[in-house]
């Protein structure tokens, strides 16, 4: 009898401060996701506030990647808050939540899966963006 092994969901959420480069949000990410031992071909998706939409970086960085970009609201992200291994008083003052990498990563992965997540690599920064993975599964 074979076993089913499930492969998790993993998706990252990013922030990030207008306009900041593709170039910026891209080495983050790499650096990160090399640290931590993750390939970039198991990432399902990305994620950010509904503020960051239209930022120029996000929106090609998901097409270089070709991945999903969703956007979530800052009260459908606030309902992370106790997850986060930061709250920023300034990022609540600016979007409405306390994070937004994290909590974005966190909501979308709930999204894609129905299931709880939970942050695999907690908030990284550069000098200009924030990035997280959640994972479920």
């Amino acid at each position: 009898m074979t076993q089913t092994r499930t492969v998790p969901t993993l998706v990252v959420g990013l922030g990030c401060r207008r306009g900041c480069q593709v170039e910026e949000i891209q080495a983050l990410l790499e650096r990160s996701l090399k640290q931590a031992g993750i390939a970039l071909n198991t990432i399902r998706a990305l994620a950010s506030i509904e503020l960051k939409q239209h930022e120029p970086g996000l929106l090609q960085l998901a097409q270089q990647l070709q991945l999903p970009f969703r956007v979530f609201s800052a009260q459908q992200l606030s309902v992370h808050a106790a997850q986060l291994s930061h709250r920023s008083n300034l990022s609540l003052a600016h979007t409405g939540c306390y994070g937004v990498a994290e909590s974005a990563a966190l909501a979308l992965a709930e999204h894609l899966t129905g299931q709880p997540a939970r942050l695999l690599i907690t908030r990284q920064t550069s000098a200009g963006a924030t990035f997280a993975v959640a994972c479920c599964g």
